[in-house]
């Protein structure tokens, strides 16, 4: 059993380290899980999120940890007396690894060196330790001697496996990319949002601030491994159903008119009541001025945008250039660079869509093209092609099954319905009449409205219904969907009681 942890921990390690001078993502583990994620259903995915949240890929790395070192432990129980076995199911993984990797739109032909060194590495070990234990069995040989050279070699391949998985993780992380960022927030600093405004949130009843935190704020997505980009060598090239090709800098995007907008996002993903939304300030450039410079070509009816790490989502074309919308490539999210998790250094942010659809990160290529010709990521996997945001609200406080003072019971929370703007909320406590909500300011119909209704409760059991209208008069269904294809709907509720 040793000898197949022993073999695969090599396996790991060498491939991690051949990766680390090729691309991070060709690492074996980390190619296997984003294969993983690119093949899991639907209904598999939304219940993973659903489960573990922003866990989601912590769970999955660990499943594949656990999965190995059975893999690793039958190996060596099953290869007592011959390295056949282990050999067969060490070049079974390798031969994983590799699909993965070349799998990737991603990853270049090179990338194909670190599962194949991963797969040498592998079997070699395990070959050369099954030997040495072999040896230690013969009778007649010297058992103290051989036995010694065994276990010189276990600790030599430990500690060897260690050296390199440490010095790819050293090597494939040296970008440094927090010294790129720290170049942008001066530059940033005379694009200021002047819609933010006092009275925009109820968070001392309990609501959320009306901007999120740039560490709050939610991040789902695709990536088991952050891509480490500087603002440098970064490019974007917008091509396809164009009069003229453009490929442009950071610098060419921080040398264009900018404006910074707020704009709350959503997730897709986002069940009933959920916490995948949030927002923020985020500066860039307009997307129809952007491409206002290619020239659309007729016919062209989605912006196909593509991550450094191979993700691809489509936007309509109308919506891109509506120009009640500040659809924008941006570059600055609260006055700040965008995080790296969240894109640096450009993402695109496209109020009023869900985000598969229009919040690419990394984004390092636009084609202009047709819904027909080309299909984004999660299409094939359930989703619908365009995603508009529906109108939804959500309860904050009280929260769910918590214990208030009975008497004055401030209920709160927010709604959105991004382009179009939140007209009213109306609350219903135990099933009585719906009630009025207080409305906070609404500087801009691209993000979410904070609001609150104060209960006179008796001590007891209570439970509590949300719904908003938006500006165009729609009121939010009751009819409860899943998030596939396009969104979930349904009434937040939350029980409670009262001392």
């Amino acid at each position: 059993m040793l000898i197949g942890l022993l073999g695969v921990a090599a396996a790991l390690a060498a491939g991690h380290l051949v990766a680390a001078f090729i691309d991070p993502n060709a690492s074996p583990f980390l190619a296997v899980g984003n294969a993983a994620i690119d093949l899991t259903p639907a209904p598999l995915k939304e219940f993973a999120v659903t489960s573990f949240g922003t866990a989601d890929k912590l769970v999955l790395l660990s499943g594949m940890a656990v999965f190995l070192l059975v893999v690793a432990a039958a190996a060596g129980l099953l290869s007592r007396r011959s390295p056949v076995p282990g050999t067969v199911l060490a070049v079974l993984l390798g031969g994983a690894a590799v699909a993965a990797v070349f799998s990737r739109s991603d990853l270049g032909q090179l990338a194909i060196l670190a599962p194949a060194a991963s797969l040498g590495a592998g079997v070699t070990v395990f070959r050369r330790l099954h030997a040495a234990a072999l040896r230690v069995q013969e009778p007649g040989s010297p058992e103290g001697i051989e036995r010694r050279k065994f276990l010189q070699g276990t600790v030599g391949v430990a500690v060897g496996a260690g050296i390199a998985g440490l010095a790819g993780q050293f090597i494939g992380t040296r970008v440094d990319v927090e010294g790129s960022r720290a170049t942008v927030p001066r530059r940033l600093a005379r694009y200021r949002d002047q819609t933010t405004v006092a009275g925009s949130d109820f968070a001392q009843d309990g609501t959320p601030t009306y901007l999120t935190r740039n560490e709050n704020f939610y991040r789902i997505d695709t990536a088991l491994s952050v891509p480490r980009l500087t603002a440098e060598d970064w490019s974007l090239r917008i091509h396809g159903m164009v009069d003229r090709e453009l490929t442009l800098t950071f610098d060419d995007v921080m040398d264009m008119d900018l404006i910074t907008r707020t704009v709350t996002l959503t997730c897709v993903s986002d069940p009933v009541g959920g916490p995948y939304i949030s927002t923020a300030q985020f500066t860039g450039v307009l997307m129809r001025d952007l491409l206002a410079k290619v020239g659309v070509k007729a016919g062209a009816d989605q912006v196909f945008s593509t991550s450094s790490d191979g993700y691809t989502a489509g936007s309509p074309l109308d919506v891109i250039m509506d120009p009640g919308r500040n659809a924008m490539l941006a570059v600055g999210m609260n006055g700040e660079a965008l995080p790296p998790e969240h894109g640096f250094p450009a993402r695109l942010v496209v109020p009023g869509l869900y985000g598969y659809v229009s919040a690419t990160k990394w984004v390092t290529d636009i084609e202009l093209t047709t819904f027909a010709a080309k299909t984004q990521y999660w299409v094939p996997r359930g989703y619908s092609e365009k995603a508009p945001i529906k109108t939804e609200s959500r309860i904050d406080s009280p929260r769910g099954l918590g214990s208030v003072p009975a008497g004055k019971v401030v209920v709160a929370g927010i709604a959105w319905a991004q382009t179009k703007g939140i007209a009213k909320v109306e609350v219903q406590m135990d099933g009585g009449p719906w009630q009025e909500a207080d409305l906070a300011v609404q500087p801009t119909k691209e993000a979410w409205r904070m609001w609150r209704r104060t209960f006179d409760l008796r001590p007891g059991s209570h439970t509590v219904v949300v719904r908003a209208t938006d500006s165009s008069g729609y009121t939010q269904t009751v009819d409860v969907a899943d998030a596939v294809p396009d969104g979930a709907t349904g009434l937040h509720s939350v029980a409670f009681t009262t001392a």
